[in-house]
């Protein structure tokens, strides 16, 4: 048995406990960085959905009373008709712009304030 021998008490050291808060912190900071981006990526498909919506709805509207393109009429009126009360509502924040008549064929019906900056536009709308 050695007496002088060094001996090392039970714990961490600081640098460890240092090395050990940082880890954990950037580990919290990829998680909110990770959840920021799938909320912003769910506004963007919550949106375009509601502007599909609103086209498959003008266009059964269109449809079941012959209208013409071009016809005049109120999105809200006709929302409220086919179940659809909150088509003014972006669930990224923006602002709808609604058209005042029934848009041509390949022409959207609502555009999306966030379309240039947040990309809050339908890659394609064939067959809407």
């Amino acid at each position: 048995m050695r007496k002088n021998a060094p001996r090392r008490t039970q714990g961490m050291t600081l640098l460890e406990l240092t090395v050990v808060i940082l880890v954990l912190l950037s580990l919290i900071s990829i998680l909110f960085i990770g959840a920021r981006a799938w909320k912003k990526g769910s506004d963007k498909a919550g949106c375009i959905m509601n502007i599909r919506s609103v086209q498959q709805m003008i266009r059964g509207y269109q449809n079941m009373n012959n209208y013409q393109e071009g016809h005049t009429i109120n999105m809200f009126v006709i929302g409220n008709e086919f179940g659809l009360s909150n088509i003014g509502e972006c669930p990224g924040g923006g602002d709808y712009d609604h058209a005042g008549s029934i848009p041509p064929i390949g022409e959207l019906a609502m555009t999306c304030s966030l379309a240039t900056s947040h990309g809050h536009v339908p890659p394609s709308i064939a067959g809407w």
